[in-house]
């Protein structure tokens, strides 16, 4: 069954300091090849490290951001309301929730590719179908598309960026300067240099979704928040497209952005990080985890996670549709939960914070 990923009033759902959190010279831990090589989810990992490296969603190996960033994402996120085409607060407006990334990411969110109807499975169609969500101001939008890697979206220029204005966003009657908030799940084809050598693929993909936070603001003046998630477990890939530890380590680099926010805020918003670059409020919107969907294989994490092959396609790569169904359930709940999204994403419009 596919459904529209429109929400609106007519249709329901349509459509630090000083230095580089990154960096080895500052980050949690110095790092090193020792005995830490073992792959465990970053949210148990906490301050252990893995090939040097702390884990935790967030500095200090927690799982929660510092006050400080949290208090600004609150901020940004009771700023998220109803506006028109022109980005006005409008009774009647609307606002997009938007997804970014390659194949995986659209699978996810709504698995339907070219068409502007989602699959049931899915993020949007669990949400569709959802009474508690909001059906009559929030748009659900998949901008994410197969084959499109990190370089696809680190320019605002990017034709990508063009085929949502034109092809995703036109057709349900709204425009770029709605869109208010983004889930972003992003990585590369074929990487084969692993942490902690200084040319990683980790590292590179710091760097790449500074530059995608960047050009969505450019594309979208009225942003407030990017929710970012990293890949989903990858030991039973049969192919070199993106195996382990790749996808496991698409987690530091998601960490690592968003340390590298909170980092530079905490320093008054000057002081850049060497690889991903200005993230001032500026010139990005607020950073933060979405869901974190990497578990170790059939190995529950302590909130019961876990991948089977079955949840897979046959390259052991791409989620098949019972991994899908997994990746929309986690999606829905974080965004019907978290302090961040559910006074905007409910109907009921809760309190946020």
């Amino acid at each position: 069954m596919r459904m529209t990923c429109v929400l609106t009033a007519v249709l329901a759902l349509a459509a630090a300091v000083g230095g580089c959190a990154s960096d080895p010279a500052t980050a949690d831990d110095p790092p090193h090849v020792g005995a830490d090589t073992a792959m465990v989810p970053l949210m148990e990992l906490a301050a252990r490290t893995y090939r040097g490296f702390t884990g935790g969603l967030y500095p200090g190996g927690v799982n929660e951001p510092p006050a400080a960033h949290r208090a600004a994402g609150i901020a940004r996120t009771r700023a998220i309301q109803p506006l028109n085409s022109d980005g006005n607060p409008a009774a009647d407006g609307n606002y997009v929730l938007l997804s970014i990334g390659m194949s995986n990411t659209t699978q996810e969110y709504c698995t339907a590719g070219s068409s502007l109807m989602c699959d049931a499975w899915t993020f949007v169609g669990q949400a569709m179908t959802n009474p508690a969500v909001n059906h009559s101001t929030l748009v659900l939008v998949n901008g994410a598309r197969g084959g499109q890697t990190a370089v696809a979206w680190d320019s605002p220029t990017d034709a990508e960026y063009d085929r949502i204005r034109d092809t995703r966003l036109a057709p349900l009657g709204l425009t770029e300067r709605q869109v208010q908030v983004a889930w972003v799940k992003v990585a590369n084809s074929g990487p084969t240099v692993s942490l902690p050598s200084a040319n990683a693929d980790a590292y590179r993909l710091v760097t790449q979704m500074g530059d995608i936070v960047r050009a969505l603001k450019a594309r979208y003046p009225n942003l407030q928040l990017v929710f970012l998630s990293s890949r989903i477990y990858a030991g039973y890939a049969t192919t070199g497209l993106n195996p382990e530890p790749f996808a496991y380590e698409s987690g530091l680099a998601v960490k690592w952005l968003v340390e590298a926010q909170i980092h530079q805020m905490a320093a008054g918003g000057t002081v850049q990080d060497t690889r991903a670059g200005n993230l001032n409020y500026s010139s990005a919107p607020w950073i933060g985890w979405g869901p974190y969907l990497w578990a170790k294989g059939d190995t529950p994490r302590s909130d019961g996670l876990l991948w089977v092959r079955s949840d897979f396609a046959n390259d052991g790569t791409h989620p098949g549709r019972a991994g899908q169904q997994k990746v929309g359930t986690l999606l829905l709940e974080f965004f019907q939960t978290s302090e961040f999204t559910r006074c905007w994403f409910l109907a009921a419009k809760p309190a946020c914070g």
